[in-house]
């Protein structure tokens, strides 16, 4: 190739596309020195098929031909807007899928499963039974578990089963109440879910339709692209060869376009499992909200109301226990003074020995009674007698007394005068 000045000024001819005077064409274009043809001319293998569209539904195959019928390989424009409004609908829905649904609180079940842990331990359901067994109360582990255990075993379980079960209740109605919320948010959930399900699905569809008739539009543009290949072979006017390879480069990018989209109707479609994933997973987590809710916490509450009634039972076992042993005491006593009774009934039927006794110890008391009585009539009649002797002394004495006196007295008189 000759070096080219670069002084010299910029040959303007070689830029001219119009048709030269003469047949011959300059070398580069449609026809080479000796009547060879361009090798970017050469008839090439036709490209594999993107998709198969004969396997379209007649409605379906309808819309893609409609479709197709507005590409139109000369116009950019119709080329870039195709499958443009399906695949803002799929990136709406994933926008949607990421942003728009409400999952709750993540933690509720786990914190169901815990506070029905803890309602196990407020309403000591192994000290009630263990009560109702008439046992102890399990030990507590730990220095502190078994010093806080001594104060709280001092009361029995069942004593303060109506302080824990307050607690209970309040605990249970505050989780129950976050359970239906995040039941709320994942209703919500699901109902998004369903809904973008829905639109991924008329998104999809819409984008089969497309590649459908991307794939009829290369089709068409392939028997379009084989008449101008010709046409610029037969001509050999590089316009015609600069109109074919435009066209050329237009089919391909537009082709690769429909293999992207293509790959992206089998990414999109993978939306549809991980969106029946997570509604799957949304109604899982709200099965096992309502089966804490409606199973596992009335069972926890069963559990220890039965504990409670088993207490009581155990109680009330132990109260008919003492009246029982009362009555088998009133029965003994009983039977004691039935024995008694029929004991002294026979014995009175042929007499009572004792009375007998008594007459005899009667006729003994009259007849000592009767000999101290005599021995005392006797002592009377002695001391009578004694007594008498004694008067008639005394009074002998004051007679005998009273004429000392009387003589006495008169003697005093004859020595005065």
């Amino acid at each position: 190739m000759p070096e080219t000045d670069p002084d010299a000024p910029l040959d303007l001819s070689s830029f001219d596309l119009q048709e030269p005077a003469v047949a011959t064409a300059p070398t580069g274009l449609a026809v080479q020195p000796g009547g060879a043809v361009d090798p970017r001319l050469q008839p090439e293998p036709p490209p594999a098929r993107l998709v198969d569209v004969e396997t379209l539904r007649p409605d379906e195959r309808a819309a893609a031909e409609q479709s197709a019928a507005r590409i139109d390989f000369r116009q950019s424009a119709s080329l870039l807007a195709h499958g443009e409004g399906v695949l803002a609908g799929i990136a709406q829905a994933s926008r949607q899928l990421l942003a728009g649904v409400r999952v709750g609180d993540t933690g509720e079940v786990g914190r169901i499963a815990a506070s029905v842990i803890d309602g196990v331990k407020i309403l000591r359901i192994q000290d009630l039974q263990a009560e109702a067994a008439g046992g102890l109360p399990p030990p507590r582990r730990g220095l502190i578990g078994r010093v806080l255990g001594l104060a709280a075993d001092a009361r029995t379980a069942f004593k303060g089963f109506e302080e824990g079960r307050r607690k209970f209740l309040d605990l249970m109605d505050a989780e129950q109440a976050k359970a239906r919320r995040t039941k709320a948010d994942l209703a919500v959930s699901i109902a998004l879910l369903d809904q973008q399900a829905v639109a991924i699905r008329e998104s999809l569809h819409g984008l089969k339709i497309e590649i459908a008739a991307g794939q009829i539009a290369l089709d068409r543009g392939g028997h379009e692209l084989e008449a101008l290949r010709q046409g610029a072979v037969r001509s050999g006017d590089a316009v015609d060869a600069a109109d074919m390879m435009e066209l050329r480069a237009a089919i391909a990018n537009f082709r690769g376009k429909i293999a992207e989209m293509r790959e992206t109707l089998v990414g999109s479609a993978l939306l549809i499992p991980i969106v029946g994933q997570n509604r799957q997973a949304a109604e899982t987590r709200m099965m096992k909200i309502s089966n804490g809710m409606l199973v596992v916490i009335p069972r926890l509450m069963a559990v220890a109301s039965q504990a409670v009634v088993q207490v009581e039972i155990r109680r009330a076992a132990d109260e008919s226990g003492r009246l029982d042993e009362a009555a088998r005491q009133i029965t003994l006593l009983a039977s004691k003074g039935a024995h008694d009774a029929a004991v002294s009934a026979a014995r009175s039927l042929g007499g009572d020995q004792r009375d007998i006794d008594a007459l005899a110890q009667a006729a003994d008391e009259a007849i000592r009674t009767m000999h101290e009585v005599i021995d005392i009539e006797r002592e009377v009649a002695a001391a009578d007698v004694q007594r008498e002797a004694k008067l008639s002394e005394i009074r002998t004495r004051l007679i005998s007394g009273m004429r000392g006196v009387r003589t006495h007295a008169l003697a005093d008189g004859t020595a005065a005068s």
